[in-house]
């Protein structure tokens, strides 16, 4: 009687009980972060990974198509995780960013930006092709995946992929961040990554914020704002190129 009681009264108000559930789940992942790994993994990875996982586990118990959003309780995931949500979160970073910053960088740093985003979308477009990928909107998708796995989901949603894709899109942008986080500390020394110019440059190639921000942190904690200033130009960068030219240029080749 309780739990049913408990139960209506979280499915009544869903997006304040997804507001609590993520703040719960983001609360973890970073004490996991700072407890297991230090926080060479960084605790915005760790989210994601769980929050794959628990939606995997979601949709194969409710057998439903929106994971966790599919329990009547955890409806308003479905609404918070969306794509109004996620647009709202991308156009108030790049709120967050004046252009003049990036200007300090000079042409070298603005042009590392096309670069790391047209690279990234063509090494994941590779790999999309080499596991049997032959449409111009899966591979744009997991492409822009590999950019981050935030211009994952903008360009399938926007291309109208399919949610199997975008989710590989998701998880494509997540193995390269952890990737970025647990690397950087190791070549920065190899690559001159110490001073803020070589940052700047190094976060427009990687592009992952999350990523770039721990791997700097572990190498010179200095360094962050530089590195991450670049990647958040990369993610708006990524969000106009992939659906558009990027994805022109894929279906001309496919």
């Amino acid at each position: 009687m309780i739990f049913e009681t408990l139960s209506n009264v979280l499915a009544s108000n869903a997006l304040i009980t997804a507001f609590v559930f993520v703040g719960l789940l983001v609360w973890v992942s970073y004490w996991f972060s700072e407890t297991l790994t230090r926080g060479r993994v960084h605790g915005s990875a760790i989210a994601i990974a769980i929050g794959l996982v628990l939606a995997y586990v979601g949709g194969k118990y409710t057998g439903g198509k929106n994971g966790l959003a599919d329990f009547a309780m955890l409806s308003g995931v479905g609404v918070m995780g969306g794509a109004m949500f996620r647009d709202f979160a991308i156009v108030a970073t790049a709120f967050g960013v004046h252009l003049d910053e990036l200007k300090k960088a000079g042409v070298v740093g603005a042009a590392s930006i096309v670069i790391g985003v047209v690279l990234s979308f063509a090494v994941g477009a590779i790999v999309a092709v080499a596991f049997g990928y032959t449409d111009a909107v899966s591979i744009s998708t997991i492409g822009a995946g590999a950019a981050t796995y935030i211009v994952g989901p903008v360009t399938g949603t926007a291309l109208g992929a399919g949610s199997d894709v975008i989710a590989l899109s998701v998880a494509a942008g997540l193995t390269k961040s952890v990737l970025v986080m647990v690397g950087t500390p190791l070549v920065a020394k190899r690559i001159g990554l110490d001073n803020p110019y070589s940052a700047m440059i190094y976060g427009g190639l990687m592009g992952t914020t999350s990523g770039v921000a721990a791997g700097l942190a572990a190498t010179d904690p200095r360094l962050v704002p530089y590195g991450a200033m670049t990647a958040t130009f990369y993610t708006g960068v990524g969000c106009l190129l992939a659906p558009s030219l990027l994805f022109l240029a894929v279906r001309s080749l496919s």
